[in-house]
C-alpha cells in the first residue's frame, strides 16, 4: 500500500498534464481557425532550381518564434524534402500535408539558430518569410547537410527578388 498510494498519484498528475496539453492544442485550432485553406500544390511542378533533404521545423507566426501554427499540421516537425521552383517553394513533408508557398507570397529568407523548440548553432537554420491572406508566417527548414544551406539560401533570394518583377509584369 505504501507504493500503490504514491504510483497512482503520479498517474494522476501525469493524466491531468496530458489533459491540459490537449486542451491548450484545441485551444490554439481554434484560435487560428481564420488561417484559410494552403495553396494547393501545382500538378506540373517542373524542374527545381534548388533541391536539399532536412527537417521542416514549424511554421510560425512572423516574428513570435514559439507560436507554432497549429491548423493545416504546420506545427508537426517531420522530415522534409525542399525543393526551390521559379514559381515557389514545395516542402515535401514526411507524413504530413506537402507545403506549397508560392513565389508571390515570400517577403524574405533569413538564416537563423532557432525557433518553435529546435536550436542549433548560429545560422544553423532556413527561415522562410511569408504571407498567407492577412497573416505573416515564418517557416523553418533545417537540411541535412550543411553545404545545402547555402545552395537554398542563394535560390531562395534569387526568387524572392525576382518575383515582384514578374508579378509586375502579369498585371497582378
Amino acid at each position: 500500500m505504501d507504493k500503490i498510494l504514491p504510483g497512482l498519484a503520479m498517474l494522476a498528475i501525469i493524466a491531468v498534464v496530458f489533459v491540459l496539453l490537449a486542451v491548450g492544442w484545441r485551444n490554439r485550432l481554434r484560435r487560428q481557425s481564420d488561417v484559410e485553406h494552403l495553396p494547393s500544390v501545382p500538378e506540373a511542378a517542373g524542374e527545381p532550381l534548388a533541391v536539399a533533404e532536412g527537417q521542416y521545423v514549424a511554421t510560425t507566426t512572423a516574428g513570435d518564434w514559439l507560436d507554432r501554427i497549429a491548423v493545416h499540421g504546420l506545427g508537426i516537425r517531420t522530415n522534409a524534402v525542399l525543393e526551390v521552383y521559379p514559381h515557389g517553394v514545395l516542402f515535401d513533408r514526411s507524413g504530413a500535408p506537402a507545403l506549397y508557398v508560392p513565389a508571390a507570397s515570400l517577403t524574405a529568407v533569413r538564416q537563423d539558430s532557432g525557433m518553435a523548440g529546435k536550436f542549433v548553432e548560429k545560422d544553423g537554420l532556413l527561415v522562410l518569410a511569408w504571407t498567407h491572406g492577412s497573416h505573416g508566417l515564418d517557416t523553418g527548414f533545417r537540411t541535412r547537410r550543411a553545404a545545402d544551406k547555402d545552395v537554398l539560401f542563394e535560390a531562395l533570394q534569387e526568387l524572392i527578388s525576382s518575383a515582384p518583377a514578374a508579378d509586375a509584369n502579369s498585371g497582378k
